[in-house]
């Protein structure tokens, strides 16, 4: 099948080396952090937002950075998180990864479009695996939570997780941070 003049992949291809998680495993998450532990100066808490259907709209498996739209009210929210001196974390389960459908480059560059469109984020933690490869991060396993929480220093009860999905809600709770659910 072919869009915009490029072949793409139908069914799953094979991963390459590059689109292997971080973990000399192949389990573990890929974390993206822009801030050590907090201080003195560190942030008092944090808010962690699912990627899609939360912060961005929906687009299945997307590693197109031209897709990449904000959900209405995302930006004045986050601007008035950051002016709290909160910090902003996203986190994600991209199965299509596992299915090969995009890579790790193309996960990047939704991340640098959506941070392009609402600013920057302190932490994105995204599991690169589908839901049945046995990997200890994919949500609603905490793992994704837990691991954001430690990049930033905070312990998961001054963080409190947005989702739209029931799996983003379960991994929040079961990290023992809170969690609020939107439509």
């Amino acid at each position: 099948m072919t869009y915009l003049g490029e072949t793409v992949p139908t069914v799953p291809q094979p991963r390459s080396a590059g689109d292997r998680p971080d973990g000399a495993d192949g389990t573990g998450p890929w974390l993206y952090s822009r801030s050590g532990p907090s201080g003195a100066d560190g942030p008092t808490g944090a808010v962690l937002f699912g990627r899609d259907g939360t912060l961005l709209q929906d687009v299945s498996c997307n590693g197109d950075p031209a897709l990449v739209l904000p959900m209405a009210g995302v930006r004045g929210a986050l601007t008035a998180l950051r002016g709290a001196g909160l910090a902003i974390g996203v986190l994600t389960n991209q199965p299509g990864v596992a299915r090969g459908l995009i890579g790790r480059a193309e996960v990047e560059a939704v991340q640098a479009r959506a941070e392009l469109l609402l600013g920057p984020f302190d932490v994105w933690a995204v599991c690169p695996h589908g839901r049945h490869d046995g990997c200890s991060c994919h949500m609603p396993s905490p793992a994704l939570v837990s691991a954001s929480c430690r990049a930033l220093g905070l312990p998961p009860a001054r963080v409190t997780v947005i989702g739209s999905g029931d799996a983003v809600i379960a991994a929040a709770l079961d990290a023992g941070a809170r969690a609020i659910r939107v439509p």
